[in-house]
């Protein structure tokens, strides 16, 4: 077993000290998805299907990953995806990640169920942010969200779309995942052999939702899973015509995220959104769903020349991220990747499990022949 973070050379590495340093509940909810977790598996085979095609004397001693996505330059075709709960995994959370995403001038995701406020995020992180929206019930919480982001200086919004209900997370339901953690007699042995863990979490900052906690009890104050939060607190009712309003009332960048459909990337287009997430949540919501990475070209051929397009999920290596640039997104982001690291060894986790992509996209580039990522194209890559 892996022990040490200078052991950790790839995404399965901080996967293996993750489990080792988290409580049972709170590592399979990172790693657990819906159903039989078929999708969730599919996410990272789909890149297997396909083979890269690489040019040779190209010169290619110095190259440019940089790419420009929502009206940003980042110096990395690779971004952090927003994800919830991160204080649960390490408690510098969100600050953690949001630092390394700073130093590699990139994105940072931040969720609406995020650990630290949007003015704290945006007093201690100087790099592009993307907050992503959950659309809830309570209209004025809705309001209460586009306007912190206003304050904060974010420059982008992703709203959340394939998340109208909870999906049958059942990892969750056999280790009574909760946010906050509650102790159920299937835990506590796990709770009680990582004492680390629990000297950290309740030892700093008191864990809260800091986005909703004015306006909602759950999750900050009250146990509740993520499912259930998703099935009672967000508006099922949530159409077309609230998502255009929504882009109308924020006003700048305007992300879907959970795009799969050539149809929905239309209709996209259509509200005035200038940028999709082709994404299925990490397989986290419809098991059975296909992967981002085999819906991609399509979607692409469809509304790449009108919209940027992002291709979420399943990554793990840097032929990955290659591969769907090749296809033709825009960029790439991911969750786990990251999210393991961090579990794993807070902040110098996050910035070697980045580094480690860098430089595998760095060095694949230059065995594929590209010096900058617009050389990669279709004639780059062949499905099997």
């Amino acid at each position: 077993m892996f022990k040490t973070l200078k052991d950790c050379h790839n995404t399965e590495d901080f996967r293996k000290l993750a489990k080792a340093r988290l409580p049972a509940p709170i590592f399979h909810y990172i790693d657990g998805a819906a159903d039989d977790e078929v999708t969730l598996k599919r996410n990272t085979e789909a890149y297997e299907n396909c083979d890269l095609v690489p040019n040779v004397l190209a010169g290619v001693e110095d190259i440019d990953t940089s790419v420009e996505v929502m009206g940003k330059k980042i110096s990395l075709p690779l971004f952090f995806s927003p994800t919830a709960l991160q204080r649960l995994f390490h408690h510098d959370g969100e600050l953690a990640v949001g630092k390394v995403a700073q130093k590699f001038n990139t994105f940072f995701g931040v969720s609406s169920l995020g650990t630290y406020s949007l003015k704290e995020i945006s007093e201690n992180v100087k790099t592009p942010k993307i907050f992503q929206f959950y659309f809830h019930k309570d209209r004025g919480l809705n309001d209460s969200m586009i306007e912190q982001c206003k304050e904060a200086s974010f420059d982008a919004i992703a709203l959340t779309v394939d998340t109208i209900t909870g999906g049958n997370r059942e990892r969750d339901l056999r280790t009574g995942f909760t946010s906050p953690p509650k102790l159920t007699l299937s835990s506590l042995f796990s709770f009680a052999f990582h004492p680390m863990w629990a000297i950290n979490y309740f030892t700093h900052k008191k864990f809260e939702l800091s986005q909703l906690k004015d306006y909602i009890k759950e999750g900050s104050n009250l146990a509740i899973s993520v499912g259930d939060y998703f099935s009672s607190m967000l508006d099922q009712n949530m159409n077309w015509k609230d998502a255009e309003k929504l882009r109308s009332k924020w006003g700048g960048q305007f992300c879907l995220k959970g795009i799969m459909s050539v149809d929905d990337a239309k209709k996209a287009v259509d509200i005035g959104a200038t940028a999709i997430m082709v994404s299925n949540h990490g397989g986290r919501q419809l098991d059975g769903s296909r992967a981002p990475f085999d819906q991609l070209a399509e979607i692409v051929d469809a509304v790449g020349d009108k919209i940027d397009v992002i291709c979420d999920g399943g990554i793990r290596r840097g032929t990955h991220v290659l591969k769907a640039l090749s296809v033709g997104a825009k960029a790439c982001s991911g969750g786990r990747f990251y999210l393991y690291a961090l579990a794993a060894a807070g902040q110098p986790g996050v910035e070697k499990a980045i580094n480690n992509m860098r430089n595998e996209i760095e060095r694949d580039m230059k065995l594929m022949g590209c010096k900058k990522v617009s050389d990669l194209s279709k004639n780059n890559i062949k499905f099997r």
